[in-house]
């Protein structure tokens, strides 16, 4: 072993580093906790960019690994030659629109994949009773939310498409394993986030990229579906105190209680281009498409626990959030470019084009 992965107070997987949140997380953790080692574990799929890392790639607490977490052996290994200490597990399929189109890669990797991680973490733990498995999920296990009511850490979990049964099912399968074996998880539920370095076929970045290319914009149904957007690093800031000091066997909720349609979020967004760009109106290239299957109405958050027992709030609103975010992509046109050719042109066209 690398004499630079060794006596470090914890020694950390982060699965799923090179994505969106996972980039985000490390970004701010490596230079926050020189004495710890971060492996960042990935096979880099479509929506990974070790790009994203460059600033901390030469740093003496950061490791990259490629491995795809269904790999048991490549992960066995893996755990053999750091010894860790604690698992943050970011790792996932993430997109509802692929899942309604291929649901098997979904359950092989955020079940299957999440079930190796667990007994790894499982025999880990063996020798080391403080070993931490953080357990990073989506607030889409609960389903739509009625008007009025909001979903706590209890709230009966009701999910509605492949992508977000194969999150509950891990969320499940996590506490099974503290309940089972005893070992030191928490899980955290959160809201969609949105920043620098997420991948264009998610809302908020693919209308910015069709409002710069001037292509219209997909809105599903009616456009009136409500969901809580949080900026990323807000949510980074959270998994950093949950890993820390959160209460083993605990769930927490994390959002911003900035619940908006999805129409008003594309107004906003129209009206920062316009005013950073003087081109414009954007509002004119809005296109109402046939909805997907089970799109849920609407997504809300009962966030006290976490704000009650760790202190986290989010710092930014969610008109500052998309300001930022407008400003990262637009400052970033090579990276987008690049995120949007080849296999995205199909995909766009697979999830698009039949429903003009």
């Amino acid at each position: 072993m690398a004499e630079k992965n060794r006596n470090f107070k914890k020694r950390i997987a982060v699965t799923g580093g090179a994505g969106f949140i996972g980039s985000n997380l490390l970004l701010m953790m490596v230079p926050r906790y020189p004495d710890y080692l971060f492996v960042n574990i990935d096979c880099l799929t479509y929506a990974a960019n070790l790009s994203n890392l460059s600033e901390i790639d030469s740093a003496e607490n950061y490791e990259f690994e490629k491995i795809d977490i269904t790999d048991y052996a490549g992960l066995e290994q893996c755990f053999n030659k750091y010894n860790f200490d604690s698992v943050i597990h970011l790792a996932a399929e993430s997109h509802v629109d692929r899942s309604l189109i291929g649901p098997a890669l979904f359950i092989q990797t955020n079940v299957m994949g999440t079930f190796n991680l667990l007994e790894l973490a499982r025999k880990s733990a063996v020798s080391n009773s403080d070993f931490r498995f953080l357990h990073v999920s989506t607030d889409e296990v609960y389903g739509s939310i009625e008007t009025g009511s909001r979903a706590d850490e209890n709230y009966p979990v009701n999910p509605s498409s492949p992508y977000a049964a194969s999150k509950a099912a891990a969320d499940q399968m996590v506490r099974s394993y503290h309940k089972s074996y005893g070992l030191n998880t928490v899980i955290t539920n959160c809201t969609n986030n949105y920043g620098a370095f997420q991948f264009p076929e998610k809302l908020i970045p693919l209308l910015i990229n069709n409002i710069i290319n001037g292509k219209t914009m997909p809105v599903y149904g009616d456009g009136r579906n409500i969901r809580d957007w949080l900026y990323v690093e807000d949510h980074c800031r959270a998994l950093d105190l949950v890993f820390h000091n959160g209460v083993a066997g605990s769930v927490y909720n994390i959002g911003s209680g900035s619940e908006t349609e999805n129409i008003i979020l594309i107004k906003k967004i129209c009206a920062i281009l316009e005013k950073k760009t003087g081109a414009g109106p954007f509002d004119k290239l809005i296109e109402f498409v046939k909805d997907r299957p089970g799109h849920d109405r609407r997504y809300a958050l009962d966030s006290s626990k976490i704000k009650n027992e760790l202190g986290w709030e989010p710092s930014l609103s969610l008109d500052e959030g998309l300001e930022l975010t407008v400003d990262w992509y637009l400052s970033q046109s090579d990276w987008l470019k690049k995120c949007t050719s080849g296999e995205y042109v199909n995909y766009y066209e697979k999830v698009y084009g039949d429903r003009k």
